[in-house]
C-alpha cells in the first residue's frame, strides 16, 4: 500500500517530520517557498503541514489535485481558504491546545505589565533615570477581570486570575451556567461586562459576529480607567477609537499582542500613545508551545491520512481513531442510503432527515449525517466526500436535520434517511447485519431486503403474475447476468419494488424496453461504489 505524502511548509518543530514518518507517511520539509513555487509542487502531497507563513489560498488548491488534509500547527487559521478548501473536500485541521496555556500567560504578563508599567519603567531606568516617582500602578488583587470569551484559553486565564485574587466575569454566548461554575466565573451580558471590568481581555476568534467587538460605542461604555488586552485575534479593537480612549484618558492602558495588519506599519496610530504596550504576536512563542504545537498537527494528519481519525477539524466533523471503527460500518451505510435516494429521489431536495433509531442512536451522528450527504450530493458531482458535501448541500440551500430516537424496532439497529422533494418525502432505512455488512431494509415504504453494490436495477411494477419471468428473459436476451432478485410489494395485488443486482451496467436501450413491459411503471439504473 502506498503511504500518503505531506509536505511541511513552514518551520516547525523537526519532531513533527518523524512523528509522520513513524505513523506511515513519507514526508518533504521544503519551507521558504513562493507561492508560485508551492502551487507547482502541491499536487503530489496528500497532506499540507502549515503554521501561519504559508498562504492557502484557492489558486493553491486549485493545483492540489491529491490533497486530503491541511494541517495547521496554531490556533488561527486566517492564512486558509477555508470555504475553498471545503468544496474540494480538504479537511482543515488546527491545534487549539498546544499552545493555550502558553496564550494565557502571555495574557496574564500583559495584565500585570499594564497594573504595573513595567515596560515604560523598564526603558527609562535603562536609559540612566530613576524615575521613582513617575509610576503608580494598581494592585490586581481585588479587580475586576472582565472575559470576552471563556473557551480553552479563557478559562486557562480565568484560572490563573482567580490565583491572583481577582474577580472574573465573562461574556460568551456559548458559555452555559453550567460551565461558568465550573470555572469559577460570573457569566454576564456584554453591557454588564463593559460597566463593571477593571481588566478586559480578548479571547474569542475573529467572526463576522466579534469583529470591532470592542467597537467606539463599546469602549465609550467601559469603565474610566479601564486597562484592555489582545492576545487573540487582530480586528477584535476598533485601534483607532482605543487610541483616542487612550489619549483621553478614559482607557489607562492598553496591551496588544496581535493588530488588524500584521506586521502594522512603522507609523501605527497606537506606538508611542500614553499607557500603550504591545508585543509581536508572541502569545504562543515559547519552547513548549512551539514543540506541542507541532506534535499535535503531526499526530492529527497522520491519523486522519492513515486511520481516517479526524480530530480538531473545521470543515468536517471529528471521528476518533477509537470512534472511526464502530462507525465506519454506519458511515458506509448512511453513504449508500443517501446514494440510493440521490438516484432516486428526482427533482430539488428542500430538506434532508437522517434518523439514527436503536443502537445507531448511541452514535456520534455528525459523520453519520456527513456519510448521508456524500451519498447524496453525487449526484451533482463524482468529485463529492464528506468534507465537502455538508458544504455543497448548504450551497444549494438544503435543510438538514438529525433526529436520535433510542426505541427499538424491527431492527435493533437502523439509519433511516428522508428526503422531502416537490412529490413529497421519500424515505429509506437500512441496517447492519453482524455489525458490519449494511443492508437495505426499506424503500419508499416498502419493506426490502438487498444488499446496494455495484450495478442495479430499481423497478416498480403492479404485482401480477408472469413479471419476473418477463424482466428475467429481457435481460437474459441482451446477456446481462442477473446477481441477486429482491422483491417487496405494498399489498398483494397492488405496487411491489423490484431490485436487481447484475453484472454490468444497463445499456439505455434495455432500460427502454423494461419500461415498456407490462404493468412496469418506473425504471431506473442504479450504480453503487
Amino acid at each position: 500500500m502506498t503511504r500518503p505524502k505531506v509536505l511541511i511548509s513552514d518551520k516547525m518543530d523537526p519532531n513533527a517530520a518523524r512523528i509522520f514518518e513513524e505513523r506511515g507517511c513519507d514526508v518533504d520539509v521544503i519551507t521558504g517557498e513562493t507561492p508560485e513555487q508551492l502551487k507547482a509542487r502541491i499536487g503530489d502531497y496528500d497532506g499540507l503541514a502549515i503554521r501561519s507563513s504559508t498562504k492557502v489560498t484557492a489558486d493553491i488548491l486549485a493545483a492540489a489535485g491529491r490533497l486530503k488534509v491541511i494541517g495547521r500547527a496554531g490556533i488561527g487559521v486566517d492564512n486558509v481558504d477555508i470555504p475553498a478548501a471545503s468544496s474540494r473536500g480538504v479537511v482543515v485541521m488546527n491545534t487549539p491546545f498546544g499552545n493555550s496555556i502558553t496564550t494565557a500567560e502571555h495574557a496574564i504578563a500583559l495584565i500585570m505589565s499594564l497594573a504595573r508599567q513595567i515596560p515604560e519603567a523598564d526603558r527609562r531606568t535603562q536609559a540612566g533615570e530613576w524615575p521613582k516617582n513617575a509610576f503608580m500602578g494598581v494592585e490586581v488583587t481585588g479587580k475586576v477581570l472582565g472575559l470576552i470569551g471563556a473557551g480553552n484559553i479563557g478559562s486557562i486565564v480565568a484560572a490563573r486570575a482567580q490565583g491572583l485574587k481577582m474577580r472574573v466575569i465573562a461574556y460568551d454566548p456559548f458559555l452555559t451556567p453550567e460551565r461558568a461554575v465550573e470555572i469559577g466565573v460570573e457569566k454576564v451580558s456584554l453591557e454588564d461586562l463593559l460597566a463593571r471590568a477593571d481588566f478586559i481581555s480578548l479571547h474569542t476568534p475573529l467572526t463576522d459576529e466579534t469583529r470591532n467587538i470592542l467597537s467606539a460605542e463599546n469602549l465609550a461604555r467601559t469603565k474610566q480607567g479601564v486597562r484592555i488586552v489582545n492576545c487573540a485575534r487582530g480586528g477584535l479593537i476598533d485601534e483607532a477609537a482605543l487610541k483616542a480612549g487612550l489619549d483621553s484618558g478614559h482607557i489607562a492602558g492598553a496591551a496588544l499582542d496581535v493588530f488588524a495588519q500584521e506586521p502594522p506599519p512603522a507609523d501605527h496610530p497606537l506606538f508611542g500613545a500614553p499607557g500603550f504596550i504591545c508585543t509581536p504576536h508572541l502569545g504562543a512563542s515559547t519552547t513548549e508551545a512551539q514543540v506541542n504545537v507541532a506534535y499535535q498537527v503531526a499526530e492529527q494528519m497522520a491519523d486522519y491520512l492513515v486511520n481516517g481519525g479526524v480530530a480538531n477539524a473545521l470543515n468536517m466533523p471529528s471521528l476518533s481513531a477509537e470512534e472511526a471503527p464502530r462507525l465506519k460500518p454506519y458511515m458506509a451505510l448512511a453513504e449508500k442510503l443517501g446514494s440510493l435516494v440521490g438516484q432516486l429521489a428526482h427533482g430539488e431536495l428542500s430538506r434532508i432527515s437522517v434518523e439514527l433509531e436503536g443502537g445507531a442512536a448511541e452514535l456520534n451522528p455528525k459523520p453519520v449525517t456527513a456519510a448521508v450527504l456524500a451519498g447524496l450530493m453525487r449526484r451533482f458531482s463524482q468529485s463529492v466526500n464528506m468534507v465537502n458535501a455538508p458544504f455543497l448541500a448548504k450551497e444549494r440551500g438544503m435543510e438538514v436535520r438529525e433526529v436520535r430516537n433510542s426505541r427499538e424496532g424491527a431492527y435493533n439497529t437502523l439509519v433511516r434517511v428522508t428526503a422531502a422533494t416537490g412529490q413529497g418525502d421519500r424515505s429509506v432505512a437500512g441496517t447492519l447485519f453482524g455489525k458490519r455488512a449494511p443492508r437495505l431494509t426499506e424503500i419508499f415504504g416498502v419493506r426490502i431486503e438487498a444488499d446496494l453494490a455495484g450495478d442495479m436495477l430499481y423497478i416498480v411494477n403492479e404485482d401480477a403474475p408472469g413479471f419476473i419471468g418477463r424482466i428475467g428473459s429481457l435481460l437474459g436476451e441482451h446477456g446481462i447476468n442477473i446477481g441477486n432478485f429482491n422483491l417487496g410489494r405494498r399489498d398483494a395485488g397492488g405496487e411491489a419494488v423490484v431490485l436487481l443486482s447484475v453484472d454490468q451496467p444497463i445499456p439505455a436501450e434495455v432500460v427502454k424496453q423494461a419500461c415498456a413491459l407490462q404493468g412496469v411503471r418506473v425504471v431506473t439504473p442504479l450504480h453503487f461504489t
